[in-house]
């Protein structure tokens, strides 16, 4: 196949043979190479079977036989369901699937404004106390040990018998997360979000049911471990709110609520970890409704599944979209790899650039899927734009690097209870499949062109605005030293009402250097970026208004001046 050819984007292979490790040392030749993969009735050799199930790999100077991975496991079929959801199997998941409808508010949310008289209330361990929610399950297990289909739903009994006026909790659903919840009062509630799992910290993502709610009863929510010091809540940001009548009846989702925020050190610390709470009151718009709230618009991996199908069903953008599997997690869920670009007519022998995008390697970080989102939209969509960059370059997407933490409703981590932004170096194909992969899916893609560009996308939970963090390469080249600033600076140019120039850095930390940013620069790919985008708002809004009203001009919400 000519090395021009984009046809190798588009064809079924196996995983090996798209993303795995080289099959041969660098003293097999160029011809040898070519015949990498046999099978077995492709040679005479009476101890294999004539099949096509079995490939043979040269390693090491010998012809090791294997079997051939199932072809439907690695190329997304338009014509069925996509994989089920796997959970650790001790995991209890209720039935019910929860979802929620699209809705983007036509105002700008504002922020809270403290008052200075928020409560800092602080609560003494009370037997008296009454537990109406306790979810056990995260400790059953010291380390992940298997994953099943729908995990455990052997449902548990709620600690309370007779709801009366109190409120009823559930978070056993997908990306859900919360730990416990005690009723110390009439209309007031003590709430603990699990850690990750397998791991005593990164409390940092909640997202929970709320039932039994009545209409005009100021509640008080707080949730007592956090182990941040710092955070946007106490820069102004709120609580996110969704109601299911709200949106039956009005077509109202997600949107920011609630007074008397105070976000503050609390008297929980022991053994020298001190911890954090976030208290916030609220009245429920309506009785017996179900309402959640979440620390930042979820965004499931069923949610990026189900996207992935229309897409695969649309007769148009399946031509341009291949969908494929770039590897399995360590609960076996799929880690999709989208190629994206105009298939190349084969007389046509222009060699194209790479585009490499990734997103949501830590699962609480919710925003950074929502960015993907909106990139695919645009650059499937027909404008003339989209048309000309897929015609112009070869986009290689992972729009979900860690499945299994955001099933489970983790922040931070995998089911191996690390950070896989800080395993990109690792050489533990099976602890860390995602990173590898596509470490592994971009050294070959080098291979064969250029990547001009590698961005991973995050959210970041003490910043405002949009930025970027990049390397920088002033010790190694200083031509580099400008061409790192180019691409965050035309961001800032062409979005000033959202990305932040100033707000990006340019270094290389010791201890980031595991990360995806830092392990593609070191690879040779020059822009190498990660992009940060707030949990809470922008600050450049408002100073891009007023340039405006100053220039008479006009504004649209949502539109670049």
């Amino acid at each position: 196949m000519p090395e021009d050819s984009e046809k190798e984007d588009y064809s079924d292979r196996t995983i090996s043979d798209e993303s795995d490790e080289d099959n041969f040392m660098k003293f097999v030749s160029e011809d040898s190479h070519r015949c990498a993969l046999l099978t077995a009735d492709s040679i005479s050799d009476p101890f294999f079977p004539r099949t096509t199930q079995i490939l043979l790999e040269y390693q090491l100077g010998r012809w090791v036989p294997r079997l051939r991975e199932p072809r439907d496991l690695y190329g997304v079929s338009s014509s069925g369901p996509l994989s089920p959801t796997r959970w650790p199997y001790h995991c209890e998941v209720i039935d019910e699937k929860v979802q929620h409808i699209d809705w983007t508010p036509s105002y700008l949310e504002p922020v809270y404004t403290p008052t200075g008289l928020e409560m800092e209330p602080l609560y003494p361990n009370s037997k008296e106390d009454t537990v109406v929610y306790l979810a056990e399950d995260a400790y059953k297990e010291p380390c992940f040990v298997y994953s099943r289909v729908g995990g455990n739903r052997t449902p548990l009994k709620q600690p309370v018998d007779n709801y009366d006026n109190t409120l009823t909790f559930e978070a056993r659903f997908e990306s859900g997360n919360l730990q416990k919840v005690v009723k110390v009062a009439e209309y007031e509630y003590q709430l603990t979000v699990r850690p990750d799992l397998f791991t005593n910290k990164h409390t940092q993502w909640y997202y929970f049911q709320v039932a039994n709610t009545q209409a005009g009863i100021v509640y008080r929510f707080t949730i007592i471990n956090f182990t941040k010091p710092a955070s946007l809540y106490s820069r102004g940001m709120r609580p996110l709110f969704y109601s299911e009548k709200e949106a039956k009846a009005h077509n109202i989702g997600w949107q920011r609520i609630g007074d008397q925020i105070k976000y503050y050190r609390n008297n929980q610390g022991q053994e020298g970890c001190h911890y954090f709470s976030l208290t916030w009151t609220f009245q429920f718009p309506h009785n017996k409704d179900t309402c959640y709230f979440a620390h930042c618009y979820p965004y499931t991996y069923t949610n990026l599944q189900e996207y992935l199908s229309t897409i695969s069903h649309d007769s148009v953008r399946s031509k341009f979209c291949k969908i494929r599997v770039l590897c399995h997690t360590i609960a076996r869920n799929m880690v999709y790899v989208l190629t994206i670009t105009t298939p190349l007519k084969s007389t046509d022998s222009r060699k194209r650039k790479a585009v490499i995008l990734t997103a949501r390697v830590h699962p609480g970080e919710t925003n950074s899927s929502w960015i993907m989102k909106g990139f695919l939209d645009y650059i499937l969509g027909d404008s003339s734009d989209a048309q000309l960059l897929r015609d112009t370059f070869i986009f290689k997407v992972v729009p979900m690097l860690n499945p299994d933490g955001v099933i489970v409703g983790n922040y931070r981590c995998s089911l191996a209870g690390r950070d896989l932004n800080r395993n990109y170096t690792s050489l533990l194909k099976e602890s860390f499949p995602s990173v590898w992969y596509t470490r592994n899916m971009i050294r070959r893609l080098m291979e064969k062109r250029e990547v001009i560009l590698y961005c991973d996308l995050h959210g970041h939970s003490r910043k405002e605005n949009i930025f970027m963090y990049g390397c920088d390469g002033s010790d190694r080249c200083k031509a580099l030293y400008l061409q790192q600033r180019i691409f965050p600076l035309m961001l800032s140019k062409n979005c000033p009402d959202k990305f932040s120039f100033s707000a990006c850095k340019f270094n290389v930390q010791k201890s980031k250097e595991g990360t995806g940013r830092v392990v593609m620069w070191k690879m040779g790919i020059r822009n190498s970026f990660t992009m940060e985008a707030t949990f809470c708002g922008s600050t450049l809004v408002l100073s891009v208004l007023e340039r405006i009203r100053r220039n008479g001009k006009t504004y649209k919400l949502g539109k670049n001046p």
